[in-house]
């Protein structure tokens, strides 16, 4: 008797695992609201903002949205999981000498508008880098999630020596491997050199890898046809935006100044932040879109401080409001869908182009190392990544 409730308790268990990313309820999904997973990817960049890391702080730039989109396409029992991403510095001599330079830039969140802008701002400045230090403090300071089947990843990106610093990495490994959180060296610079300055924690630091880029290579872009219509169409999805509230028009604002940066710094990269916005998983703007807010909260339309919004609005009556909300919705499920068909092509197009090329020296950057990572370790915690 004994024997048989123990192999039934194994059974149950077994099957508690292999269900652990839980689907959305299937009467609520559709295409205009993809399923989502209880289950979440929460990712950690740490970056070295001492002198000579601006071409890292470049890649960094280009790279969140090709992370992002990345981890877009994972899928547990066909839903996405939730996307948080947050952001460290350490090295910069401004930052307390008593946390070891260490700096939280952004916490666990969702505002990749925020996160692009922080990016941008960041600028180097000569000092030591303390990685156990920076390590540990994301460790400790950053809301993780511990629920079960999540996939928990730190990247540390730089160039010195991991022993600096007064707290060793291996006491950050060692919390690191008690949170159930991995850890992913990037070293800037000859691998072997990251070999030597002991960046090749891998295992001590709960499975992570090693791996070491060139951070002044520039990613080689292949031009498409679908990238000019691509950046037309994301121009149209910005006028769907309804802002309110305080901010709302500032955050309005940003969405398209943040546009104007990516685009700045390379064609590529302003498609790829476009193909975020077309994913309604990845890209919510909740606290100051009224469309989005709507989607969940059909109450917002009585709710709205009507002063805030923009003057053509502001005068309307709550239905004419919501006929206005409902048109636009429409109108960016349609753009969006666009966009997403337009990258699919793009995407084939791209894979053809560099199958024509024999020989290919495709150089190691952030930007790759990342997706090349993710990818590997998401089959880790059931995740299919398309």
């Amino acid at each position: 008797m004994q024997q048989k409730t123990i192999y039934t308790l194994a059974i149950i268990g077994c099957f508690l695992f292999s269900t652990s990313c839980v689907r959305a309820n299937k009467d609520t999904e559709s295409e205009e609201n993809p399923p989502t997973s209880n289950q979440k990817i929460q990712a950690a960049i740490l970056i070295d903002v001492s002198n000579s890391m601006d071409g890292l702080i470049d890649q960094a730039k280009a790279q969140l949205w090709n992370m992002v989109n990345t981890m877009g396409k994972a899928k547990c029992n066909g839903a996405t999981p939730k996307i948080e991403i947050a952001l460290y510095e350490y090295g910069r001599t401004t930052n307390n000498e008593k946390a070891g330079f260490v700096k939280q830039l952004m916490p666990f969140t969702t505002d990749l508008d925020s996160l692009s802008e922080i990016l941008f701002s960041l600028k180097t400045d000569g000092g030591d880098e303390y990685c156990g230090q920076v390590i540990y403090t994301s460790l400790n300071k950053l809301a993780w999630d511990n629920t079960p089947g999540n996939y928990k990843v730190i990247f540390i990106a730089g160039n010195e020596d991991f022993l600096q610093g007064n707290l060793h990495y291996k006491k950050a490994c060692a919390l690191a491997k008690q949170k159930g959180v991995i850890v992913n060296t990037i070293y800037c610079g000859d691998r072997m050199q990251g070999i030597s300055e002991h960046w090749n924690v891998n295992d001590e630091c709960g499975g992570g890898s090693y791996t070491n880029i060139n951070q002044n290579e520039k990613i080689v872009e292949i031009p498409t046809p679908y990238d000019d219509q691509i950046i037309t169409l994301n121009e149209k999805l910005n006028d769907t935006y309804i802002a309110y509230g305080v901010s709302g028009n500032s955050k309005q604002n940003s969405q398209k100044n943040i546009d104007g940066k990516n685009i700045a710094l390379d064609k590529s990269v302003a498609v790829k932040r476009a193909t975020v916005k077309s994913n309604k998983a990845l890209y919510k703007n909740e606290s100051w879109d009224v469309v989005d807010k709507f989607e969940n909260d059909k109450e917002i339309i009585s709710k709205i401080n009507k002063s805030t919004l923009t003057d053509s609005l502001r005068n309307k009556s709550d239905a004419e409001l919501q006929k206005i909300v409902i048109q636009k919705k429409k109108e960016r499920d349609d753009i969006q869908k666009q966009i997403t068909s337009l990258n699919t092509s793009r995407d084939k197009f791209i894979v053809t182009e560099k199958s024509k090329v024999k020989n290919q020296n495709n150089k190691a950057t952030l930007e790759t190392e990342i997706e090349k990572i993710i990818r590997k370790q998401a089959k880790e915690f059931k995740m299919v990544i398309e």
